[in-house]
């Protein structure tokens, strides 16, 4: 269940990163963002995958 929460909260960082980057105007920091969401994405459909498993 930790590893859950940490990757929601990557998500959520990543949530914010993209939006202050829209709000400032910073296409990087905006990418940034975009990327961590992904990456949280990947990790929590791999602890999907672990959870049917068990």
């Amino acid at each position: 269940m930790n590893d859950k929460a940490q990757h929601k909260g990557e998500e959520l960082v990543g949530k914010a990163k993209e939006g202050l980057g829209k709000v400032t105007g910073n296409e990087r920091l905006e990418a940034e963002g975009h990327a961590d969401q992904s990456k949280a994405n990947v990790k929590q459909a791999g602890d999907d995958v672990k959870d049917a498993f068990k």
